[in-house]
């Protein structure tokens, strides 16, 4: 019998299974009990209501990354460690790009994936400029953090606009727990990865760097798509009695040589040069212990950053972002947490003949007042209402509403609904964009382009069935009004942005732990989504009902951790991802392994494979999309 990819994935479990089961011993049944099914319902998390709580209480279908999540994936990058989460749909783009959204909305022909915010350490890295993430600019040490939480539904009450579709918060571990020494070596295939870093008391100082070749065309030919790119940063983590204080910064420049078609296409082949991207950030933030348990939280931050990408622009952003939290502690009329939030930008840009943002230079506002109240009906069941009014100078004043009801029907079951109004405001590339760069134009900006609504239903279950067993399902749908069209203006001599288009969607996301034996852990996922656009009366952008096209109709992925002794383990998962009918993109399957061996008690080697089965595309037109490649990569991580 021919041993095909597909054969492999479903042979290799019990190949894998057969030395666990020879090497292994009750060190290893204590190295997978660090962290059991149980002690993973009760992981703490903040994003779902601004406070903590525990994951099995949290009323929102929540995912969480673990740091020892991506450790054993052998992920090398944030994004990579995003295709842990089942709710997220991850699809690479290129040698550095990626498309990353949660229920649908994964970009459209005329725009990138924006109804996604994205959180590090409390400070959005989702940009004004275009409503989206540049994920290459997102170069956290992965050995530093210690959860990602990912919300899919909606998050505009908490996090304000733009969380339409779900909420990434990612956290690094405090100062006190990264003491000593570290350096990590990566080298693979596709490049090579270094990072450093030094810990004492409450301060920590890190730096990495990165270098990767190009990717290939399915025939062969070179992608215009290495890239290489340093970030350093520090944090000091203090307090005294009640008060506790943060501040931590980075800093990150890169070259990232540019593939086709470019970073804004205009239908006409450019002569497109290195990108130049850097940037620098510095947070602080303040909690005050309130007595019976409250809490009081100050955060603010400052962000620069600068992208040039010849020929068609280059941008520099400063952001400056103050945040104020009161917890409120719990009384008979609930458990209140409000805040407000102002934040202002400078916005500069240099045009070219190609396209233009005008005006070139612009200062906006956004305010933001919001309140949450937690009320317990019964002992059993808690009633979530809370609201948000926030303004943006393109759209005014935005009112976000949401209600979520909770019932543990028994100790290790729960259900949970919620009703929610969130929106996406308008960015600059929606209102200013006019091609080419001087007139006459044929794209002409979108000054009247409206907040995209989405109204949004959703069912969910969370619990353990056995003691060994934990499942998350929800159904959800959504409403959607004011998409964002392009339309051929009245006269037929120019294209303009509106929002002509109306859209449901409706889906079922399910994930699940099995622990089926003390060494050996399953985990599971499964996604599906359809999706459904119609224009309004007056548009005339024929295209756009097919967005859905970008989103593949399921996924699924199967993880399976063994623990061979008690200094080593292997990693094994699968993940499927249907066919995207917009650029007819294959569907795949990938196969991905990693094989871990603590050498001493200081160090650990790595081996990790991705795509083992084979290279695929993942998204994008046939004539530019990369071919995602098979990569091995060996990993050493010495800790003093």
């Amino acid at each position: 019998m021919r041993m095909t990819p597909v054969r492999w994935i479903a042979f290799a479990p019990l190949l894998l299974a057969l030395p666990a089961v020879a090497q292994l011993s009750a060190v290893a049944a204590d190295a997978m009990a660090d962290m059991s099914i149980e002690d993973l319902a009760n992981i703490q998390v903040t994003s779902v209501s601004k406070k903590p709580e525990r994951l099995a209480a949290a009323a929102a279908s929540v995912f969480v990354i673990t740091a020892d999540d991506i450790r054993r994936s052998g992920a090398a990058t944030v994004p990579e460690a995003l295709r842990l989460a089942p709710n997220l749909q991850v699809a690479q783009t290129s040698g550095y790009g990626y498309a990353i959204s949660a229920r649908g909305f994964n970009s459209s022909r005329n725009t990138v994936p924006n109804k996604l915010l994205v959180l590090i350490d409390g400070r959005s890295v989702y940009s004004p400029f275009f409503s989206g993430v540049t994920w290459d600019a997102q170069q956290v040490m992965l050995e530093d953090i210690e959860r990602i939480e990912v919300i899919s539904g909606p998050g505009g009450t908490l996090w304000g606009v733009n969380a339409v579709n779900g909420v990434i918060n990612i956290t690094t571990r405090a100062s006190s727990a990264t003491r000593g020494s570290l350096v990590a070596l990566r080298a693979g295939e596709r490049g090579n990865h270094v990072a450093v870093r030094q810990g004492s008391g409450d301060w920590r100082l890190q730096a990495t760097y990165l270098n990767e070749r190009h990717t290939e065309l399915a025939g062969g030919a070179p992608v215009n798509d290495a890239r290489h790119q340093w970030q350093a940063g520090m944090r000091r983590d203090w307090g005294s009695g009640a008060d506790l204080f943060s501040v931590h910064g980075n800093a990150y420049r890169g070259a990232l040589d540019q593939p086709e078609p470019g970073a804004i296409t205009t239908g006409t082949k450019l002569d497109l040069g290195t990108v130049r991207s850097s940037g620098a950030s510095l947070t602080a933030r303040w909690t005050h212990a309130l007595d019976a348990g409250g809490s009081l939280m100050l955060q603010g931050y400052i962000d620069h950053s600068e992208r040039d990408v010849p020929p068609t622009y280059a941008e520099r952003i400063q952001v400056a972002d103050l945040q104020f939290q009161h917890s409120l502690p719990a009384n008979r009329f609930g458990q209140l947490v409000w805040g407000a939030n102002l934040r202002h930008t400078w916005d500069e840009v240099t045009n070219s003949e190609t396209v233009a943002f005008l005006p070139a230079k612009v200062g906006q506002n956004w305010a933001s007042l919001f309140g949450q109240n937690e009320l317990a009906l019964r002992e059993n069941l808690r009633l979530v209402v809370g609201a948000r009014v926030e303004h943006n100078d393109y759209t005014g004043a935005e009112f976000l509403p949401s209600m979520r009801l909770a019932w543990q029907v028994a100790p290790q079951h729960a259900f949970w609904s919620g009703v929610s109004r969130t929106v996406r405001a308008p960015s600059r590339l929606d209102a200013d964009t006019f091609i080419p760069g001087t007139a006459p134009y044929l794209l002409r900006g979108g000054p009247q382009v409206r907040a995209e609504v989405a109204k949004v239903f959703e069912l969910g279950y969370r619990g353990q069935p056995l003691p060994a067993l934990s499942i998350s399902a929800t159904v959800f749908h959504n409403r959607y009004d004011h998409l964002r069209t392009q339309e051929v203006d009245a006269t037929g001599s120019f294209l303009t942005f509106d929002s002509k288009m109306e859209g449901k969607s409706r889906g079922i996301e399910m994930w699940g732990s099995y622990q089926a034996t003390p060494w050996w852990r399953l985990s599971a996922g499964w996604l599906a989504l359809h999706q459904r656009f119609a224009l309004k009366p007056g548009s005339n952008d024929e295209p756009a009902p097919r967005t859905s096209g970008r989103d593949p109709s399921h996924t699924a992925q199967l993880r399976s951790t063994f623990i061979l002794s008690g200094d080593k383990e292997i990693e094994l998962a699968v993940r499927k991802v249907a066919r995207l009918e917009s650029d007819q993109v294959p569907g795949y399957r990938a196969l991905d392994a990693r094989f871990g061996w603590r050498v001493r008690r200081d160090m650990e080697l790595s081996v990790s494979g991705h795509n083992l089965n084979g290279a695929h595309a993942e998204y994008g037109a046939l004539a530019t999309r990369s071919e995602v490649p098979r990569e091995v990569a060996v990993k050493l991580v010495w800790m003093h």
